[in-house]
């Protein structure tokens, strides 16, 4: 009688999930997305004057948008971060982000977080805004950007934050980056001790309103924006 074959190894027990996709595998894994804010710097203007020509079609406001990247380079970043005009950029990735972003000496870390969708996502302009900072990943892509500056309340007696622009691009809209980005400014004032974040919104864009509201803020339809520009306003140039 023939002896009994030797039982099989016992299966290994499968490996505990990291939350990291494995990066030498082809499988989906859950359609997950690495996202970070980081600080801009000069060499992003290309990405930042694209993104602002997508708002200002958006807002059907291209009429009056002007600027360019010339414009955009000769008055961003003269001054350090969060003491004049700041830009927070939003970068995606398909692989973690590895390699640390050009450093500001603001002491500004960088946000890093972990989306998981529940579909997979298409950016069918990923080439055109690739970033800067792409390393060895080499699929980080621009996705949008919230541009602010300091400003002041005599009521508080205390500065605060004036958000000009808070822009994500179409694709990577309804999945949670406006709000990071917002949540970053708004984490910065209170770190600096501000006391407040403020913007504005257009009037027919109810979904924003919405999404401003349920973070919390307060629309004052009471006030109204008063602008001089153009024309009306180089007819002060010698008013006095």
């Amino acid at each position: 009688m023939a002896a009994a074959a030797p039982p099989p190894p016992p299966t290994p027990a499968p490996t505990p999930p990291t939350g990291l996709p494995q990066s030498d595998s082809t499988a989906p894994f859950g359609h997950t997305l690495f996202s970070r804010i980081r600080l801009a710097t000069p060499a992003d203007v290309p990405h930042i004057h694209k993104l602002i020509h997508q708002m200002a079609v958006f807002e059907k406001l291209t009429h009056i948008c002007s600027a360019t990247e010339s414009d955009l380079s000769s008055t961003l970043f003269n001054s350090p971060p969060f003491q004049s005009f700041t830009v927070f950029l939003l970068e995606i990735s398909h692989s973690p982000f590895f390699n640390p972003p050009p450093s500001s000496g603001s002491g500004f870390a960088p946000i890093d977080r972990i989306v998981n969708l529940d579909l997979p996502l298409v950016d069918p302009e990923a080439e055109s805004f690739k970033s800067s900072s792409s390393g060895p990943e080499n699929d980080v892509v621009v996705a949008g950007f919230v541009l602010f500056f300091p400003n002041y309340s005599t009521f508080l007696a205390k500065p605060g934050f004036y958000v000009e622009d808070l822009f994500v691009r179409e694709c990577y809209r309804r999945k949670g980056f406006g709000r990071m980005l917002l949540s970053a400014v708004a984490a910065q004032a209170v770190k600096l001790g501000y006391g407040r974040v403020e913007w504005v919104v257009l009037d027919w864009n109810v979904n924003a309103i919405k999404f401003y509201e349920e973070m919390g803020a307060k629309v004052l339809p009471e006030w109204r924006i008063c602008r001089l520009t153009g024309p009306q306003l180089e007819a002060y140039r010698d008013a006095m």
